[in-house]
């Protein structure tokens, strides 16, 4: 019987009383199925040599259960972390002028995007545009140039207040 056989084989013969056993063992069928499947997949992985044990089921039920529990030491470890440091700094919103920026940058054709994003919001170089975009350096100049025209109507902006390149 080919490899790929036995272990279909053995999947579904077994896959039902191993979820039944997670369930029981976890009390929660998502975490059940995923630890299942993750012993099933590290089955798969090595089953030139777990075919050949006494207890298949009994390998994949063992690797199952250490799945969960350590998923349980996690979340354990996490929530213990949260408690001890409080949760996480709130993240401001995006302030007006950044919403409305981001809005008018997705209406102008994406290499102007990519160029003005590069050049103006990371802090690179022309040079450093080129070689990351794969283009030209006066290629990428014509594409900032263009690109703050645009978001300069966008924006109802000046175009000749921050053109420099």
């Amino acid at each position: 019987m080919p490899e790929t056989d036995s272990f279909d084989a053995f999947y579904a013969e077994s896959r039902q009383r191993l979820f039944d056993c997670l369930y029981a063992v976890t009390g929660n069928a998502a975490e059940a199925q995923d630890a299942v499947q993750e012993a099933f997949a590290r089955a798969w992985q090595r089953w030139s040599t777990v075919r050949e044990y006494g207890d298949p089921e009994a390998w994949v039920r063992t690797v199952a259960r250490r799945i969960a529990i350590s998923r349980w030491r996690r979340a354990r470890t996490a929530v213990l972390a949260h408690r001890r440091h409080g949760p996480p700094p709130a993240i401001p919103g995006p302030n007006a002028d950044a919403v409305a920026l981001v809005a008018a940058l997705a209406r102008i054709p994406t290499p102007q995007r990519v160029a003005i994003v590069l050049h103006h919001l990371v802090g690179l170089p022309v040079a450093e545009v080129a070689q990351e975009t794969g283009v030209p350096t006066g290629t990428v100049k014509a594409r900032l140039a263009r690109g703050r025209r645009a978001l300069a109507d966008l924006l109802s902006l000046d175009p000749t207040e921050d053109s420099h390149v």
